[in-house]
């Protein structure tokens, strides 16, 4: 089983990048406010269904892959560090600005909002770095099923990821006018974000499989 120095590891890693403005946030953010929160809340739903997926991915498929080629796991590796630096740089590169301005939406039914919420998470490039790049570096084969260990640990970021974004539903007005008149803070949390996926990438690149 996996120790609880890991847990935690990974709860703050996963507390950092939900809290890391990206397109999951944006959209809640916006759909809340244009639609209000019962919008915003099933869009979360679709959301968590995002975070599903990927876990049975990563539990399934990509265990399986990465043991009949080996050559796959290094060529991920690699790319994987080189995406998280790269994400690490475009969060503090010269001229990099808040993105959490809400844009207006238009009045949306339920199922196209837990679909927009849905694909709005799988094609968002944070979440596949997560299952992808740094999930199986808080794994440790020695302490029993590599897929006992994803579950315990996606299940872990999932209920952190519902936790935070609730509550991103519940208060998008106010989390948008507090962070626009605060870009300081803005400017703090990108620095350390950045700070954090440099060494993620940089323990990634060096592991071995």
């Amino acid at each position: 089983m996996l120790s609880l120095g890991t847990l935690i590891a990974f709860g703050i890693v996963s507390l950092g990048m939900v809290c890391s403005p990206g397109p999951n946030m944006i959209y809640l953010i916006s759909r809340s406010i244009s639609q209000g929160r019962k919008a915003g809340i099933i869009s979360l739903m679709g959301v968590v269904l995002g975070f599903v997926v990927y876990l049975t991915a990563s539990m399934l498929g990509l265990i399986t892959i990465f043991n009949t080629v080996p050559v796959i796991y290094t060529v991920m590796k690699w790319a994987g560090a080189a995406y998280l630096l790269w994400l690490a740089w475009k969060s503090v590169k010269p001229g990099s600005a808040s993105i959490l301005a809400p844009v207006a939406l238009p009045i949306e039914k339920p199922r196209k909002l837990f679909m927009m919420g849905f694909i709005t998470n799988l094609l968002n490039p944070k979440i596949a770095v997560l299952y992808i790049s740094l999930l199986p570096q808080f794994q440790n084969p020695d302490k029993g099923s590599l897929l006992s260990q994803s579950a315990i640990l996606g299940l872990t970021q999932i209920l952190i990821s519902f936790a935070v974004n609730l509550l991103v539903v519940l208060t998008a007005s106010q989390i948008a006018s507090w962070l626009g008149n605060r870009p300081t803070w803005l400017k703090a949390q990108r620095w350390i974000m950045s700070g954090v996926l440099t060494g993620l990438a940089v323990k990634l690149a060096v592991q071995r499989r």
